[in-house]
């Protein structure tokens, strides 16, 4: 494949690693990788569409080979998006572009689907386990009164994330994880053998925390009324551990353009069936290219 690697300074002074991929004439696709991983996450899915897309993927600020802030507040929602718009107009200068992210890479990606100053520049968007925080927050409100079955399961699948407020504790438990003993958590979710070592992993997880500690607790105790300014795709993963399939109705809610497929997978189905996230991913992005041909040649 042809690649590419390029370094984005932004403009609170960090260090993005970003990586090309496939010919610079192609429709253009960036992928967000999630927590605890970094970017080498979407490698596979690489594989299946580099031929028919210029991808765009990068290291998150604290991931990867990306520099690591000091503070917490360097890790809000708002400065995430930041990241995105500066690498976006720093690789594809005044060009427009389908998303995609897994996990905390969809999380951060929705506060840029949902930003006024992202219409038209965001062509498509799919998400895969990571939802709106804000969205979320409605969606826990209204379980609670309505169904506190489904308010209860999510809560026991979100356990980590009062763990991870913990200012010592949940970064620090990462230096007892080593590539070898987290590929096979990742393998025994997944029932897959062959997944490729994430020789980063302590630096991932243990920086990553601020992610959590930076925006949980002000988004789902203030919710903000998040619109979506371009078609949305929610990949759900049926066995997903970490985020309910029921969380995926909310959006509905907030996207005027919104399609959903199911996948029979558990959270990393990025490593697990590259192959068929790749299809879903490009299948959504060629209908919504037909439907803006067609609404283009009907305007003129």
């Amino acid at each position: 494949m042809n690649t590419s690697t390029h370094w984005v300074q932004t403009s609170d002074q960090q260090r993005l690693c970003v990586k090309t991929w496939g010919q610079a004439g192609q429709p253009a696709l960036v992928l967000i990788h999630g927590y605890p991983d970094h970017q080498a996450v979407w490698e596979p899915i690489i594989a299946c569409l580099s031929e028919n897309y210029f991808i765009v993927s990068y290291d998150v600020r604290g991931a990867g080979e990306s520099s690591v802030p000091e503070k917490i507040r360097d890790y809000r929602l708002s400065r995430l998006a930041q990241d995105l718009q500066e690498i976006a107009d720093t690789v594809l200068p005044g060009q427009a572009f389908h998303l995609a992210a897994h996990d905390w890479g969809s999380i951060q990606a929705w506060e840029a689907v949902t930003s006024p100053e992202f219409k038209g520049r965001i062509l498509s968007y799919t998400t895969l386990s990571g939802p709106c925080l804000d969205h979320a927050a409605f969606w826990m409100r209204k379980q609670f009164k309505q169904n506190r079955t489904n308010f209860l399961k999510q809560l026991s699948k979100s356990w980590y994330i009062a763990a991870f407020q913990l200012p010592w504790l949940a970064p620090a438990v990462w230096n007892c994880f080593n590539p070898q003993r987290w590929n096979k958590i990742v393998s025994h979710l997944e029932h897959r053998h062959d997944l490729p070592l994430n020789e980063n992993i302590v630096k991932d997880g243990k920086y990553g925390v601020n992610l959590y500690r930076a925006n949980f607790l002000p988004r789902l105790t203030r919710p903000r009324q998040r619109f979506a300014m371009c078609p949305v795709q929610a990949i759900v993963l049926q066995y997903d551990n970490f985020v309910g399939p029921d969380l995926v109705d909310e959006i509905q809610v907030w996207a005027e353009d919104f399609s959903r497929v199911e996948l029979a997978a558990n959270h990393w189905a990025i490593l697990s069936q590259p192959e068929k996230v790749a299809h879903y991913l490009d299948q959504f992005i060629q209908q919504k290219a037909i439907q803006a041909n067609k609404i283009g040649r009907e305007k003129s």
